[in-house]
């Protein structure tokens, strides 16, 4: 598969550009700008490079921690399943990092403390 660095790149000094006002909270998922990564690291899609990601622990008012999701079903100690109007996601445990509101494009849900809880417990296993 052909990765498109140069639209990404484009598109990456416009999101630095960005007066993004977003405001963001744990435990919230939002459509995320990750961009184009190298080999097995998650890449985004569409036009706007974007892939659906966690936030586990905010720092401020503009970076936070977040997990990268994938509608790929995985199995194994570093995923984690979560449904979401009736389909399953699967969060990448082993691909947590660090993003800039910036990338912050749409919010989609809240986890329930419930599922944050065993998403967290279950990360914390995998350190």
């Amino acid at each position: 598969m052909k990765k498109d660095f140069d639209k990404w790149n484009i598109l990456k000094k416009d999101l630095q550009k960005s007066k993004n006002t977003f405001f963001f909270h744990e435990r919230e998922i939002w459509w995320c700008s990750v961009g184009v990564n190298i080999g097995f690291e998650q890449d985004g899609r569409s036009d706007t490079f974007e892939r659906p990601v966690l936030i586990i622990k905010k720092f401020n008012q503009d970076i936070f921690l977040g997990l990268p999701m994938t509608s790929a079903q995985k199995e194994g100690m570093y995923y984690q399943k979560i449904q979401h109007k009736d389909r399953n996601y699967t969060i990448v445990l082993s691909q947590i990092r660090l993003f800039d509101r910036k990338r912050l494009q749409r919010k989609i849900r809240i986890l329930s403390k419930k599922e944050f809880e065993e998403v967290i417990h279950c990360f914390k296993r995998i350190l």
